[in-house]
């Protein structure tokens, strides 16, 4: 039975390839997005889409009429200016958590889906830092504050109004689509933007921070499943691979040899409360969705390249301001240097 499905930040990255997969399934979609973070075109043929933010209380309670399962993608996902920018990113991750979920409850949406990070779990593991979901939340900035609040904020009001929920924890998802001209974030496209600019990747401290990079492909299987499986309802889950592990000089190197690119990284001071080992266990994953890798990380970035070449290389974007400017800030931002 067709479901009427709504997606916040249905122009963005993420809710733009969930959006693709449910209309597949023969839904009917709508979704909404303030373009903060995606591209107009990237929202599907077939979505009734709507240029609003979902910070609005009284327009997500008209958007969300009718609307069975609602997919939660909206935020503005930087965890590391979150540490210069917090009131804006807490505004566009936490509160538009509130507004849409009480627009949720008053129009008696039956499951939210919150896309929520894996900043939820900070410095966790030691040098191994895989993450599992029996770990506890230990944020240590405020895009992972501001997402773990918003999960207990979905979980009191599940409880409080009756609806069901369930939350996806992704682990740098990276793909086409994405927005590549963002300095802040998304570290596997803006190396790939400077280097078909003939520019060097600028990499942050040792460049040896580990990271588990999902290709956007991977994680729309679980976000489907956690949309409508009767028995993924209440669950918190990490979405990510487990067999590569990697660092982010590793992410420069392999980019390089796809574009033949001769290699000589600018590394800058370390951000500023940035984890050091983020790694992703997909043991829940597997046995709760039935979870599988299906491309490799070398075969997922030569697909973002090939998607950022046809579209070029642009000139980076700081459309997002900086709210606290002192001698941590790092210069890259203060300056333009990206």
């Amino acid at each position: 039975m067709a479901s009427h499905v709504f997606i916040t930040g249905v122009a963005g990255f993420l809710g733009s390839h969930v959006a693709d997969r449910v209309l597949a399934l023969g839904h009917r979609v709508s979704g909404c997005d303030n373009m903060l973070g995606g591209y107009r075109d990237n929202v599907p043929d077939g979505v009734e889409f709507d240029e609003t933010d979902a910070r609005d209380f009284e327009k997500m309670k008209k958007a969300l009429a009718g609307v069975d399962v609602l997919y939660h993608c909206a935020a503005a996902p930087h965890e590391g200016l979150s540490v210069f920018s917090p009131n804006l990113i807490t505004q566009h991750t936490y509160n538009s958590t509130v507004a849409t979920v009480a627009a949720a409850v008053l129009n008696d949406v039956k499951r939210v889906v919150f896309c929520s990070s894996m900043a939820r779990y900070g410095h966790q593991g030691g040098e191994g830092g895989v993450f599992s979901e029996d770990m506890p939340a230990r944020p240590v900035d405020p895009y992972g504050v501001a997402k773990y609040a918003s999960e207990m904020y979905i979980e009191i009001m599940a409880r409080s109004h009756g609806f069901e929920f369930a939350h996806a924890v992704p682990h740098n998802i990276f793909g086409p689509r994405q927005k590549y001209d963002d300095p802040y974030r998304n570290v596997v496209s803006i190396m790939i933007n400077r280097m078909l600019q003939g520019k060097q990747p600028i990499i942050y401290g040792d460049g040896e921070q580990k990271r588990s990079f999902t290709f956007v492909a991977d994680a729309i299987q679980p976000l489907e499943k956690l949309g409508f499986e009767k028995h993924a309802a209440g669950h918190t889950v990490n979405i990510g691979p487990d067999e590569e592990f990697v660092t982010v000089n590793h992410i420069a190197r392999t980019i390089a040899d796809i574009l033949n690119f001769k290699l000589q990284p600018i590394y800058v001071p370390p951000r500023p409360q940035e984890v050091k080992y983020a790694g992703c266990s997909a043991e829940k994953a597997r046995s709760l969705l039935g979870y599988k890798t299906t491309v490799s990380l070398k075969d997922g970035i030569a697909e973002t390249v090939s998607w950022i070449q046809a579209r070029g290389p642009k000139p980076f974007e700081y459309h997002l301001p900086l709210e606290i400017v002192n001698d941590k800030t790092p210069d890259t931002w203060k300056s333009r240097l990206i």
